[in-house]
């Protein structure tokens, strides 16, 4: 009981999702699939999963958009993450968890509704970046002041130098002209990942005996190796597909699509000709 008391507000939002993915598997089956246009995704979670997401936060964001700026859609997910991040510094996992997702959902719905408002512009999209990293930053934050005096400190760090290396080698590797999107770790397969583990890590600590308890730290400390490894695999895919992308563009030896230059033609070599000189006659 204890438990389900701790964890009503995640369960409740994981309920809700679910009954919605329910209808909305329904919904395709019977071949009256929901009309959804815009809709990005990545490789983990795929189209199928990426339009259920948008589908099922339609109401909200119709209700938002032309009413709600953009911008203080963002600000209030990056007050979610703070609050996420100092949840779990001070031992309340449970609560992080659905910090963090609500945090993500709103991270999803600022992104829409500034394209639907016709409301993108070069500000908004700096606004929206810094405040992802910023959001990541505070929540890994409180991982770190959690697990400090634990072995599972370097795991953290991981975490927090692999994550922000994926988002700097996307940002470098675009503003040379070279646009990136893939790998297995990005930000929202790490907000996912993160929040689970929360959740994990509460049920455990909310058994109320030293062995249950006693877990939190390894489920809290694997959540963030798997995230470090991950984020750092990502990150280094990045890097080497832009560098063979920029060295197929300029040509340079090492890439598998550079042009092999021919070798140099020989020189030729010019002799004068032998001007014979007639002998001086003796006088």
């Amino acid at each position: 009981m204890e438990r389900l008391y701790i964890l009503a507000p995640p369960l409740l939002l994981l309920a809700i999702l679910s009954g919605a993915f329910l209808v909305y598997c329904a919904l395709c089956a019977t071949g009256r699939a929901p009309t959804i246009a815009g809709v990005k995704h990545n490789q983990i979670l795929g189209p199928f999963i990426a339009r259920y997401i948008v589908w099922v936060l339609g109401p909200i964001e119709r209700s938002l958009v032309g009413r709600v700026s953009p911008n203080a859609i963002t600000a209030v997910s990056l007050v979610m993450f703070m609050l996420a991040g100092v949840a779990i510094a001070t031992d309340h996992p449970a609560g992080a968890s659905w910090m963090i997702g609500v945090a993500g959902i709103l991270d999803i719905l600022d992104g829409r509704l500034a394209r639907i408002g016709n409301q993108q512009s070069a500000s908004g999209a700096l606004v929206d970046s810094v405040a992802d990293r910023w959001g990541e930053l505070f929540v890994f934050a409180g991982y770190l002041w959690f697990l400090q005096n634990s072995p599972w400190l370097v795991a953290v760090m991981a975490a927090i130098g692999g994550s922000m290396m994926v988002s700097y080698t996307r940002a470098r590797a675009e503003s040379l002209g070279v646009a990136l999107s893939g790998g297995v770790m990005q930000r929202a397969e790490r907000i996912t990942l993160v929040a689970c583990g929360s959740v994990v890590a509460a049920w455990c600590g909310a058994g109320g005996d030293a062995e249950s308890a006693a877990l939190v730290d390894p489920i809290l400390g694997i959540t963030m190796l798997i995230c470090g490894v991950a984020s750092t695999a990502t990150a280094l895919s990045r890097w080497i597909t832009a560098y063979r992308e920029l060295a197929r563009r300029h040509g340079l030896r090492g890439s598998p699509d550079a042009p092999v230059p021919s070798p140099p033609a020989p020189a030729r070599v010019l002799i004068p000709p032998v001007r014979k000189v007639a002998p001086l006659e003796q006088s």
